[in-house]
């Protein structure tokens, strides 16, 4: 198998991230690059992904090209996907597991000390989830939680030093004010619509 030249791959990386067929102007567009140019290189994208070549396709739909399963892969495809899927995280369940992100090992009472509110059901959940773990009791008793290494996979994290700095989150008084004055705005508009 030939490896693709430059344009081929980023052609490649743009059809892979979008959802919906691309037109050869977006496509040359996107990449700076001349149509012609892009055409070239869908056709060599189209070389690589010859029919029965890979798991892939190149297809030409809908005005536009796209990369879609082989036919082969079909029944398999839809078993994967008829999976059911996790409902994301509430803001209740983000902000527990963004304090014992940051603060682990850390107690239900001092999480819900820190949010003003009671985080039982959203500390039960991330336990169920297994996005958090226990990691023994504080000497008050408390049972302390830490965050597991799912939590690391699903964020993207080789270990928790790459947890971006909380520091960069702090607004300047400057900026808290402009983003009150923003949110009350906004507040006020909604009422009124």
């Amino acid at each position: 198998m030939t490896a693709l030249g430059p344009l081929a791959r980023t052609l490649e990386a743009l059809l892979f991230l979008s959802p919906e067929p691309v037109a050869v102007v977006d496509l040359a567009q996107a990449a700076d690059c001349w149509p012609d140019d892009a055409e070239a290189a869908l056709e060599e994208l189209r070389a690589a992904y010859a029919p029965g070549a890979r798991g892939l396709v190149l297809r030409e739909v809908a005005g536009g090209f796209t990369l879609a399963t082989d036919p082969v892969a079909e029944h398999a495809a839809r078993r994967l996907l008829a999976r059911p899927r996790t409902p994301p995280l509430t803001q209740a369940q983000s902000e527990c597991l963004a304090i014992v992100a940051y603060l682990q090992p850390v107690s239900r009472p001092e999480i819900a000390r820190i949010r003003g509110v009671a985080s039982d059901s959203a500390v039960s959940t991330l336990l169920e989830r297994g996005l958090i773990e226990e990691s023994g009791r504080s000497q008050f008793g408390a049972v302390l939680y830490r965050t597991t290494a799912l939590f690391q996979k699903l964020f993207g994290l080789s270990g928790l030093d790459q947890l971006p700095d909380l520091a960069a989150f702090d607004p300047s008084p400057e900026e808290e004010k402009e983003l009150r004055e923003r949110l009350l705005k906004a507040g006020e508009q909604r009422a009124q619509g």
